[in-house]
């Protein structure tokens, strides 16, 4: 049996599903648990590593642009605090057909649940919390 070994995948759930839990630097979904950020787009929930969790950019949200045309609004939980997204990323986004909100990490998710309960076109980018 040559060549058997660990496979390391991206962080992939290929679905939608209401955040059970955040904090402690991951989040719980669909009864598993992921360290680090997340992205809950169309296509599922995706691991994510924004290149600066304090200063998103444009280029922290291709996944998300690529996949507009099933998205309404975004809902950005940038941490513990609210931060304002940059100019240039409303911009992109905004190009993109995409309204985004941002709000603490916690409200996001809370949020999140409430309009994927009523089934709305919603994406969302939580960067993980302690």
């Amino acid at each position: 049996m040559a060549g058997s070994g660990i496979v390391i995948r991206a962080a992939h759930y290929p679905g939608r599903a209401p955040i059970e839990a955040y904090g402690n630097g991951g989040f719980r979904f669909a009864d598993m648990s992921h360290r680090g950020s997340l992205l809950c787009l169309p296509s599922g929930i995706h691991g994510w590593q924004p290149a600066d969790p304090v200063a998103l950019t444009a280029a922290d949200f291709d996944k998300v642009v690529a996949e507009a045309e099933g998205i309404e609004i975004l809902l950005v939980g940038t941490g513990e605090e609210i931060r304002p997204l940059s100019k240039t990323l409303r911009a992109a986004l905004k190009e993109a057909g995409i309204a985004a909100d941002p709000m603490s990490t916690g409200a996001a998710v809370r949020t999140y649940n409430v309009l994927l309960a009523e089934d709305r076109a919603v994406a969302a980018a939580f960067v993980a919390v302690d």
